[in-house]
């Protein structure tokens, strides 16, 4: 599967942004799809994780309440919202894919996509 996240920007805090992450190419098994971030200088760090139904997602203690992550599997797309950002939630955001939603939200993934940047201004 290929990923490519995309819908960042540049935007003052307390405003919203949606990112998309679009996944193309053959797979024949359901697989759990993620969002990682990383700041300038630090490592990288989890951010939200879907299982293949929807039915099951995972956030960040940084982000719960704030974002909210979804698919639509008939468009082979995922997305974050992103509500009440702050200047902290700047980063470039990527969108991951593996088949155990678990091992997928310590970082052990089968699929990595393109960045998108992300940017916060106080």
């Amino acid at each position: 599967v290929q990923l490519q996240a995309s819908g960042g920007g540049l935007v003052q805090a307390g405003a919203s942004l949606r990112l998309s992450c679009a996944a193309s190419g053959r797979t024949f098994n359901p697989y759990a799809m993620a969002w990682f971030r990383q700041a300038p200088g630090k490592e990288r760090e989890f951010v939200a994780a879907i299982s293949w139904s929807g039915s099951v997602t995972n956030y960040a203690d940084s982000v719960k309440g704030r974002f909210t992550i979804s698919r639509e599997n008939a468009k082979n797309t995922m997305y974050l919202q992103m509500n009440s950002l702050e200047p902290e939630d700047t980063a470039v955001y990527y969108c991951a894919a593996g088949g155990d939603l678990n091992r997928l939200r310590r970082g052990i993934y089968d699929s990595w996509g393109k960045g998108t940047q992300v940017t916060v201004s106080s």
